[in-house]
C-alpha cells in the first residue's frame, strides 16, 4: 500500500449519493446507498472523507470494484477520467493504436470519424462535469453558515475545510479546462445554482475567463509547491493550469497570453521540483517519489483498483509476439498487445541522436513498422515507457492493476512549455535559459552525456513540437499539441489511419473540438452543437 490513506471507494459512494447537478448529463449517479448531507457530514471526520471523494472522482469509476462505474450508461472502460482523457488526447493523433476496435468508441476515435453518440466523448464530458457537481456540492455544504448550524467551532478543522474549499475550487477549474480545451463549451453551474439546475451554455472566453479568475483568486491560500500531501492541490497545480490556458490562448480566445505563460512556469520553476535523475522512474510503481511530479491521477493495485491510463498502458503495451508482462510487474501477456505506436511517431527517435536516449523504449523486434491491419496485434512497434514494477525493480501488489500514477503535470513539460514561449516571443523567457531547459531534459534523457545536446540554431517550433512528443508522450497531451502547432486537422501532416486512411489522409477543421453528446443535449436545451457535427 503506498499513497492513499483514505477508501476512496467508499467515499466516492457517498458523494455519489449527495452529487447533485447531473442534469446536464442524463448521466446519473447510481448509488443504492443514499445518505442526506446531514447524516454524513454529522459523521467523525466526514469533511476529510468528502475531500477525499472529491478527488477520488478523478481516479475512481465506481463503488463495486474496478468494473463498476457510477454513471449510468457507462461503463468503466468508457467513463474513467484518465482514461477517456488520454483516448481523447492521444489514441486520435499519431501516438497510438488501440488493438481492439470492437471496445465501444475505440475505433471512431482513432480512425477521427467521431460522432455525437461516441461513448468515450460521453464519459469524458460526464465525469469532468460530475466533478463540478462534486466540487459544487462540497462547497455548499462548507459555508460559515454551513458549519455553524453544525456547531463545528474546532479552528484547527475550520482552518483545514478553508483549505479544502480552495483545493476543490481548483479541482473545479481543472474540469472546465479540460471541457474548455476537448468541447469548446460547457454548461456552467456553480455552488451558487440550486440543485439540478440546467446550466446556460458558456463558450471558450466565458470558461478562460472563469477558469483565470478563479484560479488567481484561490492562489495565496493554496499550500506552497510541494508542502500538501502527497496528490493534493496546491499552488504549483493551480499555475500549471494557469500556464496551461496562456499556452493555449490563441487557440481558446484568439489572444496570445505567452508572457503570462512564461510567468507562470517561472514560478512553477522556483517551487523546488527538479527532474528526476532517471527518466523511467517518473512512469514506474513508486513513482509518488519522483521529484519533478505537479500532480498526479494516483493508482495502487489494491485501494484503488480501476481501469485507469497506467493499467491500461502497462497491460496494453505487452507485446502479442514478446508477451514480455513479466517484465513490466503484470501478467506474462496481459492484454496481448493491445496498444501499438503508430510508424510517425517512432520516427521522432531516427538517428543516432536517439540511440541511448532513455526515453526512446521502442520495440521493434521482428516487428513491422507499419501497421496495415489494426486487428493485426502482431503490427506495429510497441512501446516499453510504463511500469508497474519499482525503481528498485519491486513488482507492484497486483498484477493486473498497476501501482503507477498518470503523471497530469510535470516538471519537464514546463521547461518545455518556457522554451515554446520564448520562441513565440513571450516576454520574461530568454533563448539562452530555453536552450538550457531542452539541454537538460536531453542529458537527463541520456545519463548526463552532453552528446545529444543542441545549439541554439536547432531550437525551432518545428524542433519543440517533435521534442515534446519524444518527452511527453502517452501522457495526454498530443492533440492539444498538434492543434496549437497547426498540424492537427488538414493535410500537412498525415499519420497512419488519420481519417480513416491507413496512411493518412486530411480531416476537416471541425475536428479541432469534439461534438457535445447527444444525450447532454437532449437533457439540457441550453446547450447547442458544435459546427459540423
Amino acid at each position: 500500500m503506498k499513497k492513499i490513506k483514505i477508501n476512496a471507494f467508499l467515499l466516492l459512494g457517498s458523494l455519489l449519493g449527495l452529487s447533485s447537478c447531473t442534469k446536464d448529463l442524463d448521466v446519473l449517479p447510481k448509488d443504492p446507498t443514499v445518505s442526506t448531507a446531514e447524516t454524513f457530514y454529522a459523521q467523525p471526520g466526514a469533511y476529510t472523507q468528502a475531500l477525499a471523494g472529491v478527488y477520488g472522482n478523478l481516479s475512481l469509476t465506481g463503488t463495486d470494484g474496478a468494473g463498476s462505474s457510477s454513471l449510468q450508461g457507462l461503463d468503466a472502460g468508457t467513463s474513467q477520467y484518465g482514461r477517456c482523457l488520454w483516448y481523447l488526447q492521444d489514441l486520435t493523433t499519431d501516438e497510438a493504436i488501440w488493438s481492439y476496435e470492437n471496445d465501444p468508441g475505440t475505433k471512431e476515435l482513432q480512425r477521427n470519424i467521431w460522432t455525437s453518440t461516441n461513448p468515450v466523448i460521453l464519459g469524458m464530458f460526464s465525469r469532468s462535469m460530475v466533478e463540478v457537481s462534486f466540487v459544487n456540492d462540497f462547497l455548499k455544504n462548507t459555508t460559515p453558515e454551513k458549519l455553524s448550524s453544525r456547531n463545528v467551532t474546532d479552528v484547527t478543522l475550520l482552518n483545514n475545510i478553508a483549505l479544502y474549499r480552495n483545493e476543490v475550487r481548483v479541482l473545479r477549474a481543472l474540469a472546465y479546462y479540460n471541457m474548455m480545451d476537448l468541447f469548446g463549451k460547457a454548461p456552467f453551474v456553480t455552488e451558487n445554482d440550486a440543485v439540478n439546475t440546467a446550466g446556460p451554455e458558456y463558450n471558450r472566453q466565458q470558461l478562460f475567463a472563469f477558469i483565470e479568475s478563479e484560479l488567481n483568486d484561490v492562489l495565496p491560500n493554496l499550500k506552497a509547491p510541494r508542502t500538501n500531501e502527497y496528490g493534493r492541490v496546491d499552488q504549483a497545480v493551480a499555475r500549471m493550469i494557469l500556464a496551461k490556458i496562456y499556452l493555449n490562448a490563441e487557440v481558446y480566445i484568439g489572444t496570445p497570453k505567452y508572457t503570462e505563460c512564461v510567468a507562470q512556469c517561472n514560478a512553477i520553476i522556483a517551487g523546488g521540483y527538479t527532474l528526476n535523475t532517471n527518466y523511467l522512474n517518473n512512469f514506474k510503481a513508486d513513482n509518488q517519489n519522483s521529484s519533478e511530479m505537479i500532480f498526479t491521477l494516483q493508482s495502487d493495485g489494491v485501494v484503488t483498483q480501476n481501469y485507469g491510463p497506467t493499467t491500461v498502458f502497462v497491460n496494453g503495451e505487452v507485446g502479442s509476439i514478446e508477451q514480455n508482462g513479466a517484465s513490466f510487474g503484470v501478467s506474462a501477456g496481459a492484454w496481448g498487445g493491445a496498444l501499438r505506436l503508430r510508424k510517425q511517431f517512432v520516427q521522432k527517435f531516427d538517428g543516432p541522436s536517439f540511440t541511448n536516449d532513455t526515453r526512446n523504449t521502442i520495440i521493434s523486434g521482428t516487428r513491422n513498422i507499419d501497421v496495415a491491419d489494426i486487428a493485426n496485434r502482431d503490427q506495429g512497434y510497441i512501446l516499453a515507457k510504463y511500469s508497474n514494477k519499482s525503481s528498485f525493480g519491486v513488482a507492484g501488489v497486483n498484477s493486473t492493476f498497476v501501482d503507477t500514477d498518470f503523471p497530469l503535470f510535470r516538471l519537464a513539460d514546463v521547461y518545455l512549455m518556457y522554451a515554446e514561449c520564448a520562441l513565440r516571443g513571450g516576454a520574461g523567457a530568454t533563448s539562452t535559459q530555453a536552450l538550457t531547459y531542452v539541454n537538460a531534459l536531453r542529458e537527463r534523457a541520456n545519463s548526463g552525456s552532453v552528446s545529444a545536446n543542441i545549439s541554439s540554431g536547432d531550437l525551432t517550433l518545428d524542433f519543440i513540437l517533435d521534442e515534446r512528443a519524444r518527452e511527453l508522450h502517452w501522457e495526454s497531451h498530443r492533440r492539444q499539441d498538434l492543434i496549437r502547432f497547426g498540424k492537427f486537422t488538414g493535410g500537412s501532416y498525415n499519420w497512419a489511419w488519420k481519417g480513416n486512411g491507413s496512411n493518412g489522409i486530411a480531416i476537416s477543421n471541425n475536428l479541432k473540438l469534439f461534438p457535445i453528446p447527444a444525450n447532454a443535449i437532449a437533457s439540457n436545451p441550453n446547450l447547442t452543437q458544435n459546427p459540423g457535427y
